[in-house]
């Protein structure tokens, strides 16, 4: 496999606009593209995009135009997965690799499915207090991704992508260990992302004593008790780093699902407490946490 030269982003959402950013800044535009259906695009060429109150200029890309890449970026919104699948589809050659910034456990699955599971390079993002209106990023910690791989075979792809962050700028851990980490990650979002939205609070409000802090402890406990299940075993040193995590972050920032909730748009709870019931219901483990929260959720979704 050669180097990685090429990039194209799948989404322009905060964290796309944020990675994205940070491999132009560093390497330039000529060989790193936003790749969207060809109404998106012209949609965003009459948008005017900032990043923390300073103008940016993203090179877009219509698929209808797009070629095969290197490596292709998949930053959407879990709803909008499957048609980002198709989106993607001509950038996708025999050698690209391909990251999932996405929450939850489940779309690296779904990306290797479609494309190969040999090119899928596990990711998760986290980290980063980035909250995205419009066309309007602002963030105060970039975050990191943490990338790892469960099949030794992948070992050279790994390390051109290693190679090609180092180059980018962007910040990155290699986990030994990366299926607990993807689970850990998972774990915080079912707990912090859910909570923010149904009880309408920030970083800070779910750290502070009282009914939603206790919502967020219960719900990230039964996703340890289902990894106990899964195999996965997450433990305590996990719980706390998570909770130490979220002490990082600006007290007034908030995750995408509360972002969604204030913009009226459908969150992704059915990936975060939908998963955890279903997955649960296997083993026949109760999760009544998730079970509240997915209730929440899907009563305000239902006002819009």
């Amino acid at each position: 496999m050669k180097p990685i030269e090429t990039t194209a982003i799948i989404g322009v959402g905060a964290l796309g606009m944020l990675f994205g950013n940070q491999l132009i800044s560093n390497l330039g535009a000529d060989h790193i593209s936003y790749v969207a259906d060809d109404d998106r695009i012209k949609k965003y060429e009459n948008s005017s995009f900032t990043i923390n109150g300073n103008k940016v200029t993203l090179p877009l890309t219509p698929a209808s135009q797009a070629k095969p890449v290197d490596l292709v970026i998949v930053a959407v919104k879990y709803t909008a997965l499957s048609s980002a699948l198709e989106t993607m589809k001509p950038c996708v050659g025999p050698d690209t690799t391909i990251i999932s910034v996405l929450n939850g456990i489940s779309s690296e699955k779904m990306i290797g499915e479609r494309f190969g599971h040999d090119k899928v390079i596990y990711t998760i993002a986290q980290g980063m207090d980035a909250m995205k209106f419009g066309s309007d990023l602002t963030y105060t910690k970039p975050g990191e991704l943490c990338i790892g791989i469960d099949n030794p075979d992948q070992q050279e792809r790994l390390d051109l992508l290693t190679q090609y962050l180092k180059k980018g700028g962007v910040p990155f851990t290699v986990e030994a260990e990366i299926l607990r980490r993807l689970w850990g990650k998972f774990m915080l979002n079912v707990g912090l992302n859910q909570t923010c939205m149904a009880y309408e609070t920030n970083y800070g409000g779910v750290l502070t004593p009282g009914e939603a802090h206790d919502t967020m402890i219960g719900a990230m406990r039964e996703v340890i008790a289902l990894s106990e299940k899964e195999g996965i075993n997450l433990t305590e040193e996990d719980f706390n780093y998570y909770i130490d995590l979220i002490k990082t972050l600006s007290p007034q920032g908030m995750p995408s699902m509360r972002q969604d909730a204030i913009a009226r748009r459908y969150s992704e709870v059915e990936m975060f407490a939908g998963t955890i019931r279903e997955m649960s219901a296997g083993y026949g483990l109760a999760v009544p946490v998730n079970d509240r929260l997915y209730k929440k959720i899907k009563e305000m979704e239902a006002e819009y």
